[in-house]
């Protein structure tokens, strides 16, 4: 039975302060760009011609309205959003350094996307789910966290497969063993899952991809497609027995990473609801890279993500000329 929503996405929505040029007498300018990273997934998946829900819980303040209208305009179904009225939208200002790397620095403490409960999760829309992700910024503190385990296990009752895009914000987290650990759970519970070259080398310990890859294989058997991101070289993708890496597009531009890997993550499962994650090809894990790659590289040439995404068309463009 075809499913009401391609994927739903738990976590946080938050506004992504960025830099953008100084006032007249010399002060940053800062531009109130709507992100966090489920729903920038969502957005592109949007683009993609997917439908989509997100469940998480803003501030009852303009930010949370900002979100709520920004989400919603790209077609993401705001249903099970939710409105705190106590606690303020959860802000992250972000620092872009010359090379597009990036440094967050999080007003959270606490955030409105911290306070969603497991009494707040929407069984109805998780058994109509064909995709669900999450990551762990909805991991950080105990009720949040048994929300999202809960979530994760009425999405899986109901069939829906599930993605986890780890997402390591160290400075979010009170003890760095307590991410580690909240990281092998959802590991331990995805078949689709992210992960970044830092991620991998966190949690394995291991700085070599091939290695961390397998140690990850060997321990998480449930995975069956595994991404490795691995920013401006490429990408590599694990899967029953098959090892592809495809290289990033480099063809200038480049303002700043902000939703790169949303946008990578969003094309990924997009592949997997067209094609199925059971044995995948080479061929066909190279098809999925490159695109995710390419459309990964044109949401690094604007300005934050949700409203960033670029379009199946553009992407195409890039892999019919590289």
């Amino acid at each position: 039975m075809k499913k009401a929503f391609d994927v739903i996405a738990l976590g946080e929505l938050l506004i992504d302060f960025t830099e953008n040029g100084v006032s007249a007498q010399g002060n940053p300018l800062l531009e109130a760009n709507p992100g966090g990273a489920p729903c920038n997934v969502l957005a592109m998946l949007q683009k993609l011609g997917k439908r989509t829900a997100f469940i998480g819980k803003v501030g009852k303040d303009m930010f949370g309205i900002q979100l709520r209208e920004a989400a919603a305009g790209v077609g993401i179904c705001m249903d099970y959003l939710l409105e705190d009225e106590n606690v303020h939208t959860t802000l992250a200002f972000v620092k872009t350094y010359p090379n597009g790397d990036r440094d967050f620095s999080f007003y959270r403490n606490p955030g409105a996307d911290m306070m969603l409960t497991m009494e707040e999760v929407p069984k109805e829309a998780l058994s109509n789910a064909a995709i669900f992700h999450f990551g762990t910024l909805s991991m950080t503190h105990h009720e949040v966290r048994l929300a999202t385990r809960k979530a994760v296990n009425l999405a899986r009752e109901a069939g829906a497969l599930i993605s986890f895009d780890p997402n390591l914000r160290p400075p979010l987290w009170n003890d760095l063993e307590e991410a580690r650990e909240q990281i092998n759970w959802g590991l331990a519970h995805c078949d689709i899952l992210k992960i970044a070259d830092n991620e991998i080398e966190f949690v394995t310990g291991e700085k070599d991809f091939d290695k961390g890859a397998a140690i990850l294989r060997e321990r998480f058997p449930n995975i069956k497609v595994l991404n490795v991101t691995a920013g401006a070289d490429g990408s590599y993708s694990f899967s029953f027995g098959h090892r592809v890496f495809v290289p990033s597009f480099r063809l200038g531009g480049t303002i700043e990473t902000t939703g790169a890997g949303d946008t990578f993550c969003a094309c990924v499962l997009n592949y997997v609801l067209e094609n199925g994650a059971e044995k995948l090809s080479e061929k066909q894990l190279t098809e999925m890279l490159r695109f995710a790659n390419a459309a990964a590289y044109l949401v690094t040439t604007k300005k934050g993500a949700i409203r960033s995404m670029p379009e199946r068309e553009q992407v195409e463009a890039i892999l019919a000329a590289n």
